[in-house]
C-alpha cells in the first residue's frame, strides 16, 4: 500500500470516530429522545445543540474546502443552534443524516485531492488541515455528548 493510501485510510478512521474512542453514532445511540433538550448541572448546552454545532461545523469545513464561493456562518453566533432541543424527530434524524452525508463527501474529496496542496482560497490551509479539524472538533464534542449521558444516567455503564 502507498504512503497516500495509508494516509487516506488512517484519516478515514479517525473522521468515522476513530479507534480509541467512541465516534458520533454510537455517542447517540438508543438515546431518548426527551433528554435531546437537557441541560443538567447548569450546563451551557444540550445534546441537541452539539450534535446540531457538529453538523453545522463540519458542513462548514467540507464547503470551504471545496468552494471557493463558501460563506462561513457568523461565528459564533451561526454555529450554535439557539433551541435547546430538535423540534422534532424527524428533524433529529435528519441532523444525523446530513453529517452522515457530508462526512462521506469529505471522505471522497480527500480522496481524490492531493492532501497537501494550499486550498486556493483560503489563508494556507489544506485538505489534510481540515480533515484534521474535522475529527479534532467531532472527537471534542462527542466526549461532552457522552458525558451529558452518563449526568442524565443516560449511558451504557
Amino acid at each position: 500500500m502507498e504512503s497516500k493510501e495509508i494516509l487516506i485510510a488512517e484519516l478515514t478512521k479517525l473522521l468515522n470516530g476513530g479507534t480509541a474512542h467512541v465516534g458520533l453514532q454510537d455517542a447517540v445511540a438508543n438515546l431518548p429522545f426527551n433528554l435531546l433538550g437537557e441541560r443538567p448541572h447548569k450546563l451551557p448546552y444540550s445534546i441537541w445543540q452539539l450534535v446540531d454545532h457538529i453538523r453545522i461545523a463540519q458542513w462548514d469545513m467540507f464547503e470551504f474546502s471545496k468552494d471557493g464561493n463558501h460563506k462561513s456562518p457568523k461565528w459564533p453566533d451561526d454555529y450554535w443552534p439557539k433551541e435547546t432541543a430538535p423540534k422534532s424527530e424527524a428533524e433529529w434524524e435528519n441532523c444525523l443524516k446530513q453529517i452522515n452525508v457530508d462526512l462521506k463527501a469529505f471522505i471522497e474529496l480527500i480522496e481524490s485531492k492531493d492532501l497537501f496542496e494550499k486550498i486556493p482560497h483560503g489563508s494556507g490551509q489544506n485538505i489534510l488541515r481540515e480533515a484534521l479539524q474535522i475529527a479534532d472538533h467531532n472527537a471534542y464534542h462527542v466526549a461532552e455528548i457522552i458525558v451529558i449521558r452518563r449526568l442524565l444516567n443516560a449511558w451504557k455503564s
